[in-house]
């Protein structure tokens, strides 16, 4: 996702509504989602590319640890050990990263390999990403029919070099974020560009230069995998198919709650028959509600990983596919706030984050749940846009709803983030949580709120 503004089973009184919610994140993260406990058989050196990902063993989440609203302000390596620290501690044991460009990729590598020799089962791997620019990128007139050549080639000069000294623990190098996706206006290349460089390196993998068992993808939107319109068709992206070791997808319900709200719309949330139910059940209508809503969410998700799987296979190729993104945001005073499509906020994200993580771990899918902790840097100007939220842990360090059952649990017991212990959002009341989620309705505010 890019770091810029983008894009019936209930009780019915509110100490069991309160009771009932906590059940339902809890006992869908202890049967789906990370495990805590698990000790992997194989030394860390021994895992490939190809034994990590699918496996329900090596959950996997996308990082960054930037705490202020700057990437300038780069975190250190006592911070990032705290937040590697954590996210171990939840059962994560693969973390993508996004650019070279900043120290932050390479000390994230660096903070694990000192973990990892620090104590010897202490187990993260990386996916490596190497940032892609056309020409012009970022001004008012990029162009697209060129790269920007030499920063693109010190991304993948940077990207080699260090997966050549940490092999054990770079295991994937992903070849552009979102860099053919054409509503990416400010940087996307063509498919050629990505094909170029991903060939280079699987040419140096060839030739012994790297790790013949790393992974070479690109990740990117959906419908720049073919899953989408016939403009994406053509004969780079079917080679690029061809050359990459995976497909990583990324796909976003959440954003299209409010680009393509036709699977959000809520049944009758503005009637006079919902108005005159008692406070109780106008909170257990509501739950069953954002319930019912956020399957559909899912729903939207699955078929848009499958419409790449479909292109894929229509073009005669047998070809992994992972999700290299998706995610939920857990606020927004924008287009997915009260004004908008309503679609943020933490019970929301909760369900999300259980649902595709279930979903994709019965399937053999690896997903990079978009992210670990929120980056204030995003959208710097204004600190309640969605793109800062959507961590599972707030940029205090303090966890939401998705996880404070590992709270509860005492899985983060001695674990601080800059000094501060892991504690839930809310003091972890779930009623006061509850009470402040927003019913999606039919009739959205279209107007540009971001």
């Amino acid at each position: 996702m890019l770091g810029v503004n983008s894009m019936k089973f209930i009780k019915r009184s509110t100490g069991h509504i309160k009771h009932y919610a906590s059940l339902l994140v809890g006992l869908s993260m202890v049967s789906c989602a990370f495990n805590a406990n698990q000790q992997p058989s194989q030394a860390m050196d021994l895992k490939s590319a190809s034994e990590l990902l699918g496996n329900p063993d090596y959950p996997a989440i996308s990082y960054g640890g930037y705490r202020g609203k700057s990437r300038e302000e780069q975190p250190d390596m006592a911070q990032l050990k705290e937040d590697i620290r954590i996210m171990h501690a939840m059962g994560i044991r693969f973390l993508r990263t996004y650019n070279l460009q900043f120290p932050h990729a390479a000390n994230v590598v660096k903070a694990i390999d000192e973990l990892k020799n620090t104590n010897p089962e202490f187990e993260m791997y990386v996916m490596l990403g190497v940032w892609i620019d056309c020409a012009g990128a970022w001004t008012a007139a990029p162009d697209h029919t060129q790269e920007n050549y030499e920063a693109n080639l010190g991304e993948i000069d940077r990207a080699v070099a260090l997966t050549v000294e940490y092999p054990d623990i770079i295991k994937v190098i992903a070849v552009g974020n979102e860099a053919m996706v054409h509503w990416a206006s400010p940087y996307f290349v063509s498919p050629a560009v990505i094909l170029n460089w991903v060939n280079h390196l699987q040419d140096l993998k060839s030739k012994g230069n790297l790790p013949k068992d790393l992974w070479i993808t690109s990740s990117d939107n959906f419908a720049s995998w073919g899953g989408g319109g016939s403009e994406y068709h053509n004969d780079a992206l079917i080679a690029l198919i061809r050359a990459v070791d995976y497909v990583s997808v990324h796909t976003y319900p959440f954003h299209d709650t409010h680009y393509n709200p036709s699977f959000w719309q809520a049944e009758d949330n503005s009637s006079d028959a919902q108005s005159a139910l008692k406070s109780d059940d106008q909170q257990a209508f509501k739950i069953d509600e954002i319930n019912r809503l956020m399957e559909r969410a899912l729903t939207y998700s699955q078929q848009q990983y499958l419409s790449v799987l479909s292109y894929v296979k229509s073009l005669g190729i047998d070809k992994p596919i992972h999700i290299g993104e998706t995610g939920w945001a857990s606020h927004s005073d924008g287009f997915y706030g009260a004004q908008g499509s309503r679609a943020a906020d933490e019970y929301k994200q909760a369900l999300y984050y259980n649902k595709v993580m279930r979903w994709t771990q019965e399937q053999g899918i690896t997903c990079f749940f978009f992210e670990a902790f929120n980056e204030p840097w995003k959208s710097a100007l204004n600190p309640n846009d969605s793109e800062n939220h959507f961590g599972l842990f707030n940029e205090q360090g303090q966890a939401k709803y998705a996880i404070w059952p590992l709270v509860n649990q005492g899985v983060f017991k001695g674990l601080t983030r800059d000094g501060k212990p892991v504690a839930s959002t809310y003091s972890g009341d779930a009623e006061q949580l509850i009470s402040e989620m927003l019913l999606p309705v039919k009739t959205q505010n279209k107007s540009s709120l971001e």
